[in-house]
């Protein structure tokens, strides 16, 4: 046997910093990267059968399942969702979550569905920095942050992996399932040898540059025809131009060949860089929480598409105030729907949403935004829905989502007008505002409760806050931010749910003037004067019925488990 090349049906990969080592199949092992020592159970040994470590790696342990999902709280909790799904219908599995530590909240009750949770301390998001610095340098340091906390979060990830999966041979029934912003646990489970899974609530927000191909083409042509001439049901082109492009960038190519002394490339042999031709893997499983109802299924998307319907939280997930969660657990969703059964310390809320007006409120939700940086001045944002109640009978219940300068900017308000208390009144997570017509809320509740007793949402075009309004059947007025939310804002004008999305000034002015205010408040006037036509509630109520009968959530769930059938089969 040559010295540089181990011959054999045994794939020992050694990861880096660490004592132990994954094992996995294939025909030659490069013995400059992979060592055929391996340490198990306190013992050391070589072996040559790959099957007589299969066999022992069974008996020592269950199937493991990780769920890795990056990103602000619209990103994250669906995939957490269906990781708790999953371990309440395969107990047989070790189930591990992964996410930011900022999402802490998600450990309570992940924990209950026997989930463990590991933190990583990197930020859901950073803000984007100010464009008004002509010397380029805040731009440079928000650039140099970025990298840094990039290095931090991806060594994190291989620590976290390492923890998991580093310590037994891995099994045939072991799973990766990442979201879109979770792009580390495409390479980690390639690094352990484990199938990688997709799931994301909404299609992906990312596309490749026009030059894509054409460069791709050009350098890489040997990888290129490889794709190409790949059979559908196999890792092919689609699968890169759907979503895996990033993966060929150079951002990724670095980080895998010098922290885990993998290939650059995806598909390629580490040393020669050439196309795995003779190792050919299946296209991934690649799950979407939306419904066919609603978003086309194009025929040129990757085969391996599975479009579930839209995942829907847990009701006691989506309550802030820990009581209301547990009268939510004791009471099923269906009776909670029907009956506004909250509390005795919210009985505000339930008052301002029962009141006996012509019309029910109006919700405001921005969720993320103002974290994210988008809300500078909230100030103005309040100024003009004070315009927009002078001069329609609208009532709002506005949410902040728990953004603290919203919150204090209400507060600050209140306190202005507090001389006359019809104006501005402190109740329980929030405050009163402008006779009552204004009801800011700082908590939070499951919209699946609360947009069927508001006539219309005005949100940011996240696909919860979307998909919750479809299913109450409530008349939408979308004003996008960023990624997919553009994608959801056209969507919703093209079903004729909503009017024509709103630009970020109708509902953010940059300007603190009498004549900016004015006019983001007559557009938004129109804009909800439009959602509450008939047409627009026929629409919303038609689509509504359309969708009452899927359960998104466990068909992500099943087509899991088909998913590990027919790997081991």
């Amino acid at each position: 046997m040559p010295e540089d090349v181990l011959e054999s049906s045994l794939y020992i990969k050694l990861a880096p910093s660490r004592q132990s080592i994954s094992i996995g199949f294939t025909h030659k092992i490069q013995k400059r990267r992979q060592v055929g020592l391996i340490y198990l159970d306190g013992w050391t040994s070589i072996f040559e059968e790959g099957e007589k470590v299969g066999r022992k790696a069974s008996m020592i342990r269950q199937p493991k399942a990780v769920f890795m999902a990056f990103g602000t709280k619209g990103d994250v909790y669906p995939i957490a969702a269906i990781a708790a799904a999953f371990a309440c219908d395969q107990v047989h599995y070790h189930v591990f979550f992964i996410t930011h530590s900022a999402h802490e909240d998600l450990r309570e009750h992940l924990s209950r569905k026997k989930v463990a949770c590991f933190p990583v301390s990197s930020p859901p998001a950073l803000p984007p920095c100010e464009n008004d610095n002509t010397s380029g340098s805040v731009q440079f340091s928000f650039h140099q942050e970025k990298r840094k906390l990039t290095r931090g979060h991806r060594q994190e990830c291989v620590v976290v992996f390492e923890k998991i999966f580093g310590d037994i041979p891995c099994l045939e029934g072991d799973l990766v399932i990442i979201n879109f912003f979770a792009l580390e646990g495409w390479s980690l489970a390639e690094l352990f040898n484990v199938r990688c899974v997709v799931a994301a609530p909404y299609v992906v927000p990312y596309s490749a540059p026009s030059s894509f191909e054409r460069k791709f083409r050009e350098e890489l042509p040997l990888l290129y025809d490889y794709l190409q001439a790949a059979p559908s049901e196999k890792i092919c082109w689609k699968d890169v131009t759907h979503w895996m492009w990033p993966l060929f960038t150079e951002d990724w190519a670095t980080w895998r060949a010098t922290e885990l002394k993998l290939s650059p490339l995806p598909f390629t042999d580490p040393v020669t860089r050439h196309p795995l031709w003779h190792n050919r893997s299946s296209s991934p499983l690649l799950l979407y929480g939306f419904s066919k109802e609603v978003v086309e299924f194009p025929g040129y998307w990757p085969s391996n598409v599975c479009v579930c319907g839209f995942w829907s939280l847990p009701m006691e997930w989506q309550f802030s105030c820990k009581e209301c969660a547990e009268i939510s657990v004791l009471t099923s969703s269906k009776n909670l729907n029907m009956k506004a059964e909250l509390c005795s310390a919210h009985t505000e809320l339930e008052q301002f949403l029962n009141a006996p007006a012509s019309l029910p409120p109006v919700f405001i939700g921005l969720s993320s935004v103002g974290s994210m940086g988008f809300m500078r001045k909230p100030q103005l944002f309040l100024h003009v829905l004070q315009s927009v109640l002078e001069v329609t009978s609208y009532r709002f219940i506005l949410f902040s989502s728990g953004y603290g300068p919203l919150d204090a900017a209400t507060r600050v308000l209140a306190a202005e007008t507090s001389s006359c208390l019809e104006n501005g009144e402190f109740i329980k997570d929030g405050v009163s505002l402008f006779s009552g017509r204004l009801l800011c809320f700082s908590g939070s509740v499951p919209y699946k409760w609360l947009f069927p007793k508001c006539a219309a949402a005005i949100h940011h075009g996240g696909s919860g806050s979307t998909a919750a309004a479809l299913h109450a059947g409530t008349p939408q007025v979308l004003c996008p931010f960023m990624l997919d939310q553009f994608y959801w804002a056209e969507r919703m004008f093209w079903l004729g749910v909503s009017p024509e999305p709103l630009k970020r000034t109708q509902l953010l002015p940059d300007e603190d003037d009498e004549i900016s205010i004015k006019e983001a408040a007559s557009g938004l006037a129109r804009a909800i004067d439009h959602a509450l036509s008939s047409q627009v509630k026929a629409n919303a109520l038609e689509i509504a019925q359309r969708l009452s009968s899927e359960d998104g959530m466990q068909e992500a769930v099943q087509m899991l488990k088909a998913s590990i059938v027919s790997q081991s089969s």
